[in-house]
């Protein structure tokens, strides 16, 4: 087994590699390329490339699954930039902002039949169990997505509801990631299901890290304006977390969501969440699912050594800064 590190790279280099359209076509294929190029962890391709290194040494294999579920990801963003009227993706202006919203949607359809395309590339026996896990996957994230656009109007979302909704929105595309790589490695259904499980807690984590980093990152760091969620009414963990917990701040913490959008409006709510000890009560959540996928981990039929970079990839990603 190789490095989180290792496996990233390997899968940015078969990124840069994808051969996309000119001419004619290039006001389709640039906006992709141009997506495709912004970087990021690359975690969804590293964790298919690592599951199915460690379940067969398969990792070559994997190449094209994980460029699919890479490009699947970033279609999702093409599109969630649009519905959050975001200017920013990566510390660099997003799809929509750079050319126009047309662009975008129609670029992001392009993205998502090129990255089921990638992901077909597997063997045929394991086809139909990859595009099940694959359709499956994006459905749910859909729904996510649906709830979570539901959640912005809606003033009766409990923190049930929305730790439901991260784990279709986020979770399940790490989950699945994890399954995909698994089965192209040669692991048993238990053991695949046991992965899905492991990416679905992990994804859970670090929605939460994500969460608290909307709040208290650092813009620059974290690649877009700060507040973002605070402005967007978007329920987080930080907001129902604070709404339930019955105290005079959550009270003013409802009013001050009602003021516009803006600086003050983030000042504000941010003052709230720090009375609150919001991140206090965001490290204990993201220990709690850590320690789940870490109690999936532990249930398959890995050896410890190659169970060993799925440990340290969760501790990466709940300490980090972006």
């Amino acid at each position: 087994m190789q490095k989180f590190s290792d496996y990233s790279a390997h899968i940015e280099k078969t990124l840069r590699d994808l051969d996309f359209p000119g001419g004619a076509l290039a006001g389709l294929y640039e906006p992709i390329s141009y997506a495709m190029s912004a970087g990021g962890k690359r975690l969804r391709p590293s964790l298919t490339l690592m599951a199915a290194d460690a379940f067969g040494g398969a990792a070559e294999k994997a190449e094209s699954a994980a460029a699919g579920l890479e490009m699947f990801h970033n279609f999702t963003l093409l599109h969630d930039d649009v519905m959050d009227n975001s200017d920013m993706r990566r510390g660099r202006p997003s799809v929509h902002a750079r050319w126009d919203v047309n662009t975008a949607i129609l670029s992001g359809d392009t993205m998502l039949t090129l990255a089921t395309m990638q992901v077909a590339r597997v063997d045929g026996s394991i086809l139909r169990e990859v595009l099940d896990s694959f359709n499956d996957m994006a459905v749910k994230v859909y729904e996510g997505q649906r709830l979570d656009m539901d959640f912005e109007t809606s003033d009766n979302v409990s923190l049930d509801d929305y730790l439901h909704m991260i784990s279709l929105k986020t979770g399940i595309l790490l989950g699945t990631s994890a399954r995909i790589g698994a089965l192209i490695g040669g692991a048993s259904k238990e053991d695949a299901d046991r992965m899905t499980e492991y990416g679905v807690m992990l994804g859970n984590a670090f929605q939460i890290q994500d969460d608290w980093l909307d709040v208290f990152g650092d813009s620059t760091t974290f690649g877009k304006p700060i507040g973002g969620d605070i402005n967007n009414n978007k329920k987080s963990f930080l907001l129902l977390s604070a709404l339930a917990s019955s105290t005079p701040e959550a009270e003013a913490l409802r009013e001050a969501m009602k003021l516009p959008a803006g600086p003050t409006k983030i000042k504000t709510v941010t003052r709230i969440y720090e009375k609150l000890d919001m991140t206090a009560r965001c490290r204990d959540a993201i220990s709690a699912y850590s320690s789940k996928a870490i109690a999936a981990l532990k249930a398959t039929s890995l050896s410890d050594g190659n169970r060993a970079p799925f440990r340290l990839l969760v501790e990466k990603l709940t300490g980090r800064k972006k």
